[in-house]
């Protein structure tokens, strides 16, 4: 099945129902959540959707970033009917392409451990216990004077 990507700001209340077909929705604290998801989808630097042709929701990105040294990817999920589709990959691959490329940004993210091999199988490696990066930028080091 064929997927547009784009740049959509979700309700609240759509994300909500989306974290009820993925694996994201235990990630969440209980306390104020309603209105820190209200936050999240109305204030995250980056906000993609995946949908089908009948404009269902099957995948979606959050991230955060300067747009110039880093992105970190807040949320990435794909509905479990979904999954194994490409979508994620996709995904990510948008968000650090708006976030200024992979020439130009290392991405990172905090993975459970069942993520773990779907962001290694996209070129993330881990940087600590929990954490995974991507780092293809061509930086030269220097010291600001």
């Amino acid at each position: 099945m064929e997927y547009v990507i784009k740049e959509e700001r979700l309700t609240a209340e759509e994300y909500i129902d989306f974290l009820k077909r993925t694996d994201l929705g235990s990630q969440y604290p209980k306390e104020r959540f309603e209105q820190r998801i209200q936050t999240l989808v109305s204030r995250a630097a980056i906000s993609l959707t995946a949908r089908n042709r009948e404009g269902s929701l099957a995948g979606v990105c959050f991230a955060i970033t300067d747009f110039a040294y880093w992105l970190f990817l807040t949320d990435l999920g794909v509905v479990r009917e979904c999954t194994g589709q490409g979508i994620g990959r996709a995904l990510v691959k948008k968000a650090l392409e708006i976030a200024g490329g992979e020439e130009n940004i290392i991405m990172y993210t905090c993975a459970n451990e069942k993520a773990v091999p779907f962001y290694e199988k996209i070129g993330m490696k881990k940087a600590g216990e929990d954490m995974m990066m991507y780092n293809h930028a061509r930086w030269t080091d220097f010291t600001v004077e």
